[in-house]
């Protein structure tokens, strides 16, 4: 047990922490027994990168501030009223307040700073003190499920990489990458689904190991060598992890003039400190380092990224398809010199931003039984609900077949404004009905189309130019606050880390109750609705559209919208 007078107990190797299944309950109900349980969850082994450090993904992307955090967190749950809201922040329980049975149960704030003082270095210092935790996006907003959270987003971002650069031929081509943590090991069973080969370097065995033992990769190499022959031997999609540096296996390629036909990126480079191992350093060195001189670790690990960076424009100029995954190296790069760092874009204006348009995003649920099969229950439902949608059937399929549950039963599935409501409400009627065994939760990432600011990542190059505008993140809470969500996050730093994004999250339960349908029918229209409105009024005419389409009432579009419909 490591604990230090003013952070308190931030590691605890006795523990372990699983959320419990079926349909007893622990709290007074269902809206509490939720949050518990997703919480639970996050700090499952199955789940976690490291949970005895409360560290679920994301370099120190944390669910709770402290196991004395986590420890009061739980018992107020157990005994929260269905009038009453738990305040926490950054990951401390620190209030709970009279509302009203349709108000959020929780509601999260973590890792907010002013703006002058939002940096690493004074995170850092607060978070030695005990003031403060990083939250990442679903870590501490207690919707994180594993790897498959980020599977489909990086599914459809190959997929359209394809599309763009190869007609859709992705035969015998291979994708370059780094990282295998939290995110970044959704990448190989993407890319294989998608039809790429994958080689992805990353210097954590144990991270390899565990890919390989939950089917995300094919197999593992110990040498570039290897790793090419693997991919070379055969013409079905295969994924290769690689132990290595990739700050020094990216520039070996550039070396040996091998050009991949893809190249990204999803190492922890968002935070130099902990996140990313400088080139030439052991594990065991850098954890070392960690505790002796910070600003060492940091100057190395940026001056790696900016080789790794180098090298990743090299083999864009011989002709590779690269682009950023969203993990600030770009930026990291940029800072130690590399000029051009930004010469290959983000994956969000790239690939993505259509969908955004149409508020269409990482919507998720988990069952709260642990059973399986509510998970193909609800899978079932819905492609009966949207039955005219073949790329998404096929996703539904893949899915079961390849992806391994990680803790409670879950799936992730990019529906939008039109779909969401729907479907929650139709899994509502199945919990009310017996043909769930238990309520679900729907939720969804930050990375969404409303509710998020990240000039780096999701917002980069806005029609308008209004990348850094955090309204819109802001409104996204408030009005699911106002709506009744059953809990609602606000969170900053995730992604791109400290200094550059704010976000905000929502998790809503499907109890089976006529409250919960009003609920549902508010909120899951509500959330994808503010991210067609932000779209639409920076000026895409997909979003426009969509906001015409759906009858959305934005007062500055009102006129315009009119005519669209």
């Amino acid at each position: 047990m490591s604990q230090t007078p003013k952070a308190g107990t931030r590691l605890d190797t006795s523990r372990t922490i699983r959320a419990p299944h079926g349909t007893e309950l622990t709290a007074k109900s269902w809206l509490t027994e939720a949050p518990l349980r997703m919480l639970m969850n996050n700090l499952d082994p199955d789940v976690a990168e490291h949970p005895h450090a409360l560290v679920v993904y994301g370099g120190i992307g944390r669910a709770a501030r402290n196991w004395e955090c986590f420890d009061k967190i739980v018992e107020v749950l157990t005994r929260l009223e269905e009038d009453q809201t738990l305040l926490v922040q950054s990951g401390k329980p620190v209030g709970v307040f009279q509302t009203h049975k349709n108000a959020p149960r929780v509601l999260i704030a973590n890792s907010n700073l002013v703006p002058h003082w939002a940096n690493w270095e004074h995170f850092n210092e607060l978070d030695k003190e005990g003031l403060m935790m990083y939250g990442q996006m679903t870590a501490g907003s207690w919707i994180y499920i594993g790897s498959q959270g980020i599977v489909q987003g990086t599914y459809e971002t190959f997929v359209a990489v394809a599309k763009k650069h190869f007609e859709g031929q992705t035969k015998g081509r291979w994708i370059l990458t780094g990282g295998l943590g939290g995110m970044g090991g959704a990448q190989t069973l993407a890319a294989t689904m998608a039809g790429f080969s994958m080689l992805a370097v990353e210097c954590d065995e144990s991270r390899i190991d565990y890919r390989l033992r939950t089917g995300y990769v094919d197999k593992k190499a110990t040498s570039l060598d290897e790793a090419l022959a693997m991919i070379q031997e055969t013409d079905q999609p295969i994924s290769v992890g690689l132990l290595g540096n990739a700050a020094d296996i990216f520039p070996e390629l550039v070396k040996r003039n091998i050009t991949p036909d893809v190249v990204t990126d999803q190492t922890s480079a968002h935070d130099p400190l902990n996140g990313y191992l400088p080139l030439g350093w052991s594990m065991e060195k850098a954890a070392e380092m960690r505790q002796t001189d910070e600003e060492q670790v940091v100057k190395a690990a940026k001056a790696s990224m900016a080789v790794h960076v180098q090298a990743m424009l090299s083999l864009q100029e011989r002709g590779a398809a690269t682009l950023d995954y969203g993990n600030n190296i770009r930026q990291m790069a940029f800072e130690e010199g590399v000029q051009n760092a930004f010469d290959f874009p983000g994956f969000v204006p790239a690939y993505i931003r259509p969908l955004f348009c149409e508020g269409i995003g990482p919507f998720r649920w988990a069952a709260l039984s642990g059973d399986p099969e509510d998970i193909y229950k609800t899978d079932q439902k819905v492609k009966e609900l949207i039955p005219d949608d073949p790329h998404l059937h096929n996703w539904l399929d893949m899915a079961r077949e390849r992806i391994h549950f990680q803790g409670l039963p879950s799936r992730i599935c990019w529906v939008g404004l039109k779909d969401r409501k729907r479907l929650g409400l139709a899994f509502n009627e199945m919990v009310k009905n017996g043909e769930l065994k238990a309520p679900v939760v729907i939720g969804r990432d930050h990375l969404d189309s409303g509710s998020v600011a990240s000039p780096n990542r999701e917002t980069e190059s806005m029609l308008d130019g209004s990348d850094a505008v955090s309204d819109w993140p802001l409104l996204n809470a408030l009005l699911n606050t106002a709506g009744g969500a059953t809990w609602v996050s606000l969170h900053h730093g995730g992604g791109v880390g400290m200094g550059f994004s704010q976000h905000s999250g929502m998790v809503i339960c499907c109890d089976g109750s006529d409250d919960a349908s009003e609920r549902l029918n508010r909120v899951l229209h509500n959330d994808p609705a503010t991210g067609v409105m932000r779209h639409a009024d920076a000026g895409y005419d997909i979003a426009k559209q969509c906001a015409a389409e759906q009858k959305l009432d934005l007062p500055m579009l009102n006129a315009e919208l009119a005519k669209l419909r």
